[in-house]
């Protein structure tokens, strides 16, 4: 008896990403993967990005669906939202990334085959920071220094022993996710992900990096605001002295 292929959906934000959206739609396909799902989790884009994602629903509705939302609240939120509804639709495993193309599409058969070979991982992580990772050339000093202190800085408080803490391109077990309570997550921005890994590892779980090439946006503007970045800084100590780690 041939055992079935695990059902893989891949949970994909966006808020104005009208022309990333179908450039990594094609790649996923290409990947020509059994059972790979894309769902595109929407925040009312304006530039149409929710009604472009709705045309590719139509053409694929066998591989791709659409979760509408009526507000922009934040990263974390739309993950949230987007991780829930996978899980209610049965999936076994949920690839989390981002729309702009940052994240390499080609890289998610080798998170999946690691995470379905390896019965010691409960999430796999794409790593910039593991050899063979690397980080986008165009890059400036200031952002690599800034990227790399954000990781020591989040390492030394949670001691989440890992080299990318702050990555945001993940292949999750189903049961991972209802392990950690996922409806109970408190962070949005970029901390999301912290507090995502601070409470696998508190449970005493593995994560698993592979290595990655991260790149730069091809088009669109970064998220990346202020207000994000002052969150992102208080979150591992919110974490330590709050019970929402437990």
């Amino acid at each position: 008896m041939v055992e079935a292929s695990p059902k893989v959906v891949v949970v994909v934000p966006t808020y104005n990403e009208r022309e990333n959206l179908p450039i990594l739609a094609g790649l996923l396909e290409e990947l020509k993967l059994e059972n790979l799902h894309l769902l595109v989790v929407d925040d009312n884009s304006p530039d149409g990005t929710g009604a472009l994602a709705d045309g590719l629903a139509a053409e694929r509705p066998e591989n791709v669906s659409v979760l509408h939302r009526t507000e922009k609240d934040g990263l974390g939120r739309a993950y949230i939202a987007g991780m829930s509804k996978a899980l209610e639709n049965g999936a076994d495993i949920v690839v989390q990334m981002d729309a702009d193309l940052s994240h390499p599409a080609s890289v998610v058969p080798i998170m999946i085959e690691t995470l379905v070979t390896r019965s010691d991982a409960a999430v796999v992580l794409g790593s910039r920071y593991v050899p063979g990772g690397s980080t986008a050339s165009e890059w400036p000093w200031h952002r690599k220094a800034l990227s790399a202190w954000a990781n020591f800085y989040v390492n030394t408080l949670l001691r989440l022993k890992v080299k990318d803490a702050t990555a945001g391109f993940k292949a999750w077990r189903a049961d991972t996710l209802r392990a950690i309570d996922l409806p109970s997550i408190n962070s949005n921005g970029y901390s999301f992900q912290v507090e995502m890994n601070y409470r696998v590892v508190r449970r005493g779980m593995r994560i698993v990096e592979v290595p990655i090439r991260f790149e730069e946006r091809a088009e669109g503007v970064s998220k990346m605001s202020m207000a994000v970045q002052i969150e992102s800084a208080l979150a591992p100590w919110k974490l330590l002295f709050s019970r929402s780690g437990k």
